[in-house]
């Protein structure tokens, strides 16, 4: 007898999620714009290796007090221009909150101080944050907020000796753009429903944390989940022919035009500075962009021969950019610069870089840079950007950019080491 036609369910599966939630018109924004163009062979053959996709063109430029835009602003393409969403003046610094779309991804948001009262131009400071395991949070970490979150404030804590690195420049008569730069801040991945990886390992976090006892924020969770995470953007970065460091290049260089087109900015005196992974973005955007004239390297300088094997764990992928030794080494690659200054600073104690290869770097940089362009100093402590260095930063900036024509060497403080 004939059986009847039975129909075999099968297992529902769930949705897999989308891997790069927030980003799913990275790839085709990649596809059209594949490489920045640069203004040197030395500068191009960086941004090759780092697949820094070109521009699609800069946002528009806000006016700021009515002031219209300067007539050296870069060309407004049809994208949404930079918006100001609120402005307040406090303790001798304006702060104005920003924000432009870069056509793809979540839209930017950036802060822009500047010296209450302070009649331009004024010599402009992209101040670049660090890494920090911190995705939650970006650029707040540097400013001064009239409500800072919990992160940003732990971030100040632990990594900035609690100063608004930003803030303060601004003091020191610096118009100053902080912006929170590709998968931080307002520009992070929507980690909500975590991609299959990423929701695993985040689920044995958890596991441990409800162990331990540790009742985790919500910025915990997905600073947990980011971290994870990271080699998935690393891994997606490749396929398209680029990198992590060559994205956050990108909304780099995007916010380096922005503030050059501001209209009570001097475009001929721009630098940057940047702590840990915001240093190794200050040296990659003054090696990509001749705008910048001086700038600061802290707590991000070694030899790649170094990290091997001990200390390659420790970094993220924002310095382990594929084939980038192929190049030349780390400090190798300021000599693609067309900076006039460069100071770097160096923490003997830094748990994240070997002394040797700091003094390696050091060695190199020295024989590359003629005398009195480039200063290293030596700073006792571990991975910490401390006031004395910040003093440092700041002195060394205004010697270089306020007067540029002056020796940097005789303004900065002598509290650092040099031997």
């Amino acid at each position: 007898m004939a059986q009847p036609d039975v129909e075999l369910s099968q297992p529902a599966h769930p949705p897999r999620p989308s891997a790069i939630a927030g980003y799913e018109d990275w790839p085709a924004y990649v596809k059209k714009h594949p490489r920045h163009q640069a203004a040197s062979a030395s500068a191009q053959e960086l941004a090759d290796a780092l697949g820094v996709p070109g521009l699609s063109g800069v946002p528009g430029v806000p006016t700021v007090h009515g002031v219209p835009e300067a007539p050296h602003a870069p060309a407004a393409p049809p994208s949404p221009e930079v918006t100001v969403h609120w402005e307040e003046t406090y303790d001798g610094v304006t702060t104005s909150q920003l924000s432009w779309q870069l056509g793809f991804g979540p839209r930017t948001t950036g802060w822009l101080i500047r010296p209450a009262g302070a009649a331009g131009p004024l010599p402009g400071i992209l101040a670049l944050h660090c890494h920090g395991g911190n995705k939650f949070g970006g650029a707040d970490r540097l400013v001064e907020l009239p409500e800072s979150h919990p992160s940003a404030e732990k971030a100040r804590s632990g990594h900035y000796d609690g100063h608004a690195l930003a803030t303060d420049i601004a003091r020191r008569g610096f118009a100053v753009l902080a912006h929170d730069t590709f998968a931080w801040g307002s520009r992070r991945f929507n980690l909500d429903v975590p991609p299959w990886r990423t929701a695993s390992a985040l689920e044995a976090r958890q596991a441990q944390w409800r162990e331990d006892g540790v009742a985790a924020s919500d910025a915990d969770v997905y600073n947990a989940a980011a971290g994870f995470h990271e080699d998935t953007v690393a891994k997606t970065a490749g396929l398209l022919g680029t990198s992590l460091a060559g994205m956050v290049a990108h909304d780099d260089l995007a916010a380096l035009e922005i503030l050059a087109g501001l209209p009570d900015v001097d475009q001929d005196r721009l630098g940057c500075i940047g702590f840990s992974g915001g240093g190794g973005r200050s040296l990659t955007l003054a090696a990509l962009s001749p705008r910048i004239r001086s700038y600061v390297v802290t707590c991000m300088m070694t030899t790649f021969q170094s990290l091997l094997p001990a200390h390659l764990d420790a970094h993220s992928w924002l310095l382990q950019t594929p084939g980038l030794w192929r190049l030349g080494d780390w400090p190798q690659l300021t000599a693609r610069s067309a900076a006039s200054r460069l100071l770097v600073q160096y923490a003997l104690a830094d748990e994240l870089f070997p002394e040797d290869g700091m003094r390696q770097a050091h060695t190199i940089l020295e024989s590359l840079h003629p005398p009195g362009t480039y200063t290293g100093s030596f700073w006792p402590g571990g991975h910490v950007f401390t006031s004395g260095m910040q003093e440092e930063a700041l002195d060394f900036l205004a010697a270089t950019l306020h007067h540029p024509s002056s020796t940097a060497e005789s303004s900065i403080s002598r509290h650092s080491t040099s031997s």
